[in-house]
């Protein structure tokens, strides 16, 4: 239930961030009841809005008011959001063209509806129970209970016993066994961690064996032979690389790998809207050499296709959770992005089909690298 309140919460607070900067359009009639003259600057209202201050006409003063004006602005209900939603799905180029060329005030915003979508997906997903889990160990907690321990060693000590029964074992593999017994045997009576350790040099030792053959490049007499290094994961896991900022990250994933989770995923809609410049520099390698098309014409195209696999997303998250045969979800998210992409860079930029077709193609590679830099970028700020 909690997941729920908080995911409303999280939806709330991006509908009135979005709000911040889209606010409503001029695009009203005067109320009838609103007074001739503003109330902020006194200046005479000719519509709806004071073309001086900016400030409604008309101003509330209920509590009802107050609820619908809450709503209004926490959910974005508005006219514009809904001559948004259908072009941004069935025409997302000539939605991006006509808002790159002046036509505002018709539609919402695309780094409003941006912010919006993300908050809503990742309120979705709380609410679905899609979020990070909590239950994972760090090396301390990693191995399990002691008890689940002593019920593993018992386990083992009969699996090694019924080997060691067999005839068909040689001198050096009974000792194995018998020395990964004994071992076995002392954690069960003594300091599990000491025994851990015993048991990791005794496997390791009892493997070679008391009277191992020596190897064939044995060196002659006299020649003194290179050092042997040993090395195993424990001694991986602990290992430091010597560069600070970087051993004190990866100290962090190692000591609480549920917590570096979790705000990995609070940082990836927190920090969602670097997906925008980092994109815009790989889409503007596809229109290097056209001159018509600036950095702006990008930074709008790439925010209002975000808007649209957002809110695919959160409709694909919706059908897997009421049940909706795998297939369905899985085809639509194989399909949808693609064709809608292609839409959207045919129109936007005036292309081909052809032209449009190879830079989907390469744009469908960048996607990739893009999404890279964005999680190592994520995994640097969630280790700080």
């Amino acid at each position: 239930m909690s997941d729920i309140f908080e995911g409303i919460g999280t939806a709330t607070e991006g509908g009135l961030l979005s709000r911040a900067i889209e606010p409503d359009s001029g695009a009203k009639p005067p109320h009838p009841h609103q007074p001739a003259r503003c109330l902020n600057c006194d200046t005479p209202l000719t519509g709806a809005y004071c073309h001086a201050c900016g400030q409604q006409g008309h101003v509330h003063r209920t509590i009802g008011a107050f609820m619908h004006d809450l709503l209004h602005g926490a959910l974005h209900f508005e006219g514009k959001l809904w001559r948004t939603l259908p072009m941004l799905m069935f025409r997302p180029g000539t939605l991006t063209r006509r808002y790159i060329e002046g036509q505002r005030a018709r539609f919402v915003s695309p780094m409003a509806l941006f912010l919006f979508t993300v908050f809503l997906m990742f309120a979705i997903f709380q609410v679905l129970g899609f979020t990070a889990p909590t239950d994972l160990q760090g090396p301390a907690g990693s191995s399990g209970t002691v008890e689940e321990l002593r019920e593993e060693a018992t386990s083992e000590i009969a699996d090694l016993r019924r080997e060691l029964e067999g005839e068909d074992l040689t001198d050096a593999e009974r000792t194995e066994l018998q020395a990964e017994i004994g071992v076995l045997e002392t954690f069960l009576h003594e300091n599990p961690e000491s025994a851990l350790s015993e048991l990791t040099r005794g496997i390791r030792d009892g493997a070679a064996g008391p009277e191992a053959p020596a190897p064939d490049n044995e060196p002659a007499d006299g020649i003194e032979a290179p050092p042997t290094v040993r090395a195993d994961l424990s001694d991986l896991a602990t290992a430091d690389s010597g560069i600070a900022w970087f051993d004190k990250a990866l100290n962090k994933w190692r000591d609480n790998p549920s917590l570096m989770i979790y705000k990995l995923q609070a940082n990836a809609y927190k920090f969602s809207w670097l997906l925008i410049p980092i994109s815009i520099p790989f889409v503007w390698l596809l229109f290097a050499w056209k001159r018509r098309f600036k950095a702006y014409d990008h930074a709008i195209f790439i925010t209002y296709s975000l808007s649209f696999v957002t809110l695919l997303f959160i409709t694909l998250s919706i059908l897997g959770a009421i049940g909706v045969a795998s297939w369905i979800p899985t085809s639509m998210a194989l399909l949808i992005p693609p064709i809608h992409l292609y839409k959207q860079l045919r129109y936007t930029y005036d292309l081909s089909r052809f032209s449009a077709f190879w830079r989907l193609l390469v744009l469908s590679a960048f996607i990739w690298i893009v999404v890279g830099l964005f999680i190592q970028l994520l995994l640097v700020l969630g280790a700080f």
